[in-house]
């Protein structure tokens, strides 16, 4: 009996060309390789762009004033540390630091607060009770997404303003709950939390029903737990967006004591009165500012980022 030839790696041709398959093998190794450097210089190039301001802000904080006019990019006039000294000690005196940031928690936390008890009732009716026009209603709302939070300011004002929160007699409670009521329920965190509701088995619930629990109990004690990761993410977010908040703030309080930090950069507090009477603007000053505003964020974000990668990865797995 004629044993068949075994063919091996170097004997198989691709059909119509002469390259053999390890030749083939070779040259797309290459390419793949040609592709990764592609990526990578993409990634890079971005990144650069994205921590250009950050860093130069931080540089800018280091500098002194007539530098940041000329447009420098590195500190290169008078001694460094004494530039560092100078620039963040004159910050603290003239900056009321302590209290913005106080202002900008008791606002964030409140908000937050809220927006989460308002986002897990809503999240909890649209993935598990069963009502008439349920999805309609869930499909509109996911409609306003498309509107621009912008759209929103002057609708948002003219109700403030009806009920009496905005005015030059605003009281710091009005001030404070002007910058509250209108962000304490958004669509997106309700759909966020809703898809990882959804991913809760529903034996789960027959479960707890057979126990004699409540919808209330089973909301509280089964589903929020196991959502908790998406509920840290929510509160982060929520936290952060407080914090950064500038346009709103600054269009509805009228006094600089309820002010939040992000608003009271561009303060007074942190410019020159010259000899014309003339207030400028201390570049260096609010580079120093700003630096002490970004880094509490940072921090969160480096204790918190498994939950944010995590909430927002679970939520995404079921639609």
């Amino acid at each position: 009996m004629r044993v068949p030839r075994v063919t091996t790696q170097l004997d198989l041709i691709i059909p119509g060309k002469s390259n053999t398959v390890k030749e083939t093998e070779k040259n797309d190794k290459v390419l793949k390789v040609i592709g990764l450097v592609i990526v990578y210089a993409l990634i890079v190039i971005a990144a650069a762009i994205v921590i250009f301001p950050f860093l130069y802000m931080i540089l800018g904080s280091f500098m002194q004033e007539s530098q940041l006019i000329k447009g420098d990019f590195l500190p290169s006039e008078g001694n460094l540390w004494e530039n560092i000294a100078f620039n963040y000690t004159s910050t603290l005196e003239r900056f009321n630091y302590g209290k913005y940031v106080g202002n900008t928690l008791i606002v964030g936390i409140s908000t937050t607060c809220l927006s989460l008890l308002v986002t897990i009732l809503s999240a909890y009716a649209f993935a598990r009770l069963k009502f008439t026009g349920r999805d309609l209603l869930f499909t509109a709302f996911l409609g306003t997404m498309m509107i621009p939070g912008e759209m929103m300011v002057i609708s948002n004002y003219t109700t403030m303003s009806n009920l009496g929160m905005i005015g030059n007699k605003q009281t710091t409670i009005q001030a404070f709950a002007v910058m509250i009521l209108p962000f304490i329920a958004s669509v997106f965190y309700i759909y966020l939390l809703r898809q990882n509701f959804k991913q809760i088995p529903n034996e789960l619930y027959l479960a707890a029903k057979v126990d004699g629990k409540s919808d209330w109990d089973y909301l509280w004690k089964v589903m929020v737990p196991l959502a908790k990761p998406t509920l840290i993410t929510i509160f982060i977010l929520s936290l952060i967006g407080s914090w950064n908040a500038y346009v709103w703030p600054k269009l509805v309080v009228n006094s600089q004591d309820n002010w939040l930090i992000s608003v009271a950069i561009r303060g007074e507090a942190l410019a020159l009165e010259d000899p014309n009477g003339v207030m400028i603007t201390q570049y260096s000053w609010q580079m120093c500012a700003s630096v002490l505003t970004v880094v509490p964020l940072l921090v969160l974000f480096i204790i918190f980022r498994k939950y944010i990668m995590s909430g927002t990865g679970r939520a995404g797995i079921k639609g």
